[in-house]
């Protein structure tokens, strides 16, 4: 719900105080908009933004969202029958978890299977990997394929969720842990790579690649459901986060087979 306020004196400077109010939780976030400072209505217009710090939240007007404001004209002078056919790429299920039918169960099992079956050991192209735990590798070799993947790659881009969860709990809880040591590997390798030393990068990108070559005879079995409760259960391992709160252990002690 949003509401505006719009102010004029005799001098013809004028105040614009626009409030957006969230129902749910009778919080609001107030714009405050001024005249004698104001350079732009498209570039950082407002004098003020008073509200409870929520963290990041998508701002167009700020200054560095010019590239964003960019694309979105160019975006208007493209045909029609090219964005109709790209919005359509774009139609997402109604729901918001990850259900099997929204993955390729197949390239998912293949990925798993290389992160959590195999050892960096038994390939020699991961050998600079070597000593990362399997959910990192997990986790990499996802975050590769997003690198160095082709587009056919992405048609079902829900699976890339079993990178790092989600901060709602789905598909499972953010590994805090995990997301911290997987920008850690990444940040060092491009580190390198800047020196001269761009090993460490093409073992990342060797993830995806060998798990593209694992496909072609891999048969995934009929156990979604239970691979993303066994994610849950064993997010608090990894310092699981939602937006609700930390990943708790479960109660009882369940094995489940993943692959």
């Amino acid at each position: 719900m949003y509401t505006h306020s719009f102010i004029v004196d005799t001098s013809g400077l004028w105040t614009v105080v626009q409030q957006g109010m969230r129902q749910g939780s009778s919080t609001a976030r107030r714009y405050h908009w001024h005249s004698s400072a104001l350079k732009s209505f498209v570039e950082e217009p407002h004098t003020g933004i008073c509200g409870v710090n929520q963290g990041k939240i998508l701002n167009l007007v700020a200054s560095g969202s010019a590239p964003a404001r960019g694309s979105v004209l160019e975006m208007t002078t493209e045909h029609p029958d090219r964005m109709i056919t790209e919005a359509r790429q774009l139609v997402m299920p109604a729901h918001h978890d990850v259900r099997s039918e929204n993955v390729d169960l197949k390239r998912l099992g293949a990925m798993l299977w290389l992160a959590h079956e195999k050892k960096p050991a038994d390939f020699e192209e991961l050998l600079l990997l070597e000593g990362m735990g399997p959910r990192t590798l997990q986790s990499l070799a996802l975050v590769s394929e997003v690198i160095y993947g082709t587009p056919a790659r992405f048609t079902d881009p829900a699976r890339f969720s079993f990178a790092q969860g989600g901060k709602d709990g789905h598909p499972f809880p953010v590994p805090i842990k995990v997301y911290d040591e997987t920008i850690s590997v990444l940040s060092k390798a491009v580190q390198k790579a800047k020196i001269g030393q761009s090993d460490k990068l093409q073992a990342i990108q060797k993830l995806s690649e060998l798990a593209f070559s694992a496909e072609k005879n891999f048969i995934p079995n009929d156990n979604f459901d239970q691979l993303i409760q066994n994610e849950r259960e064993e997010s608090w391992k990894y310092g699981g986060k939602t937006v609700f709160g930390d990943a708790k252990p479960p109660k009882g002690d369940a094995q489940l087979a993943l692959f």
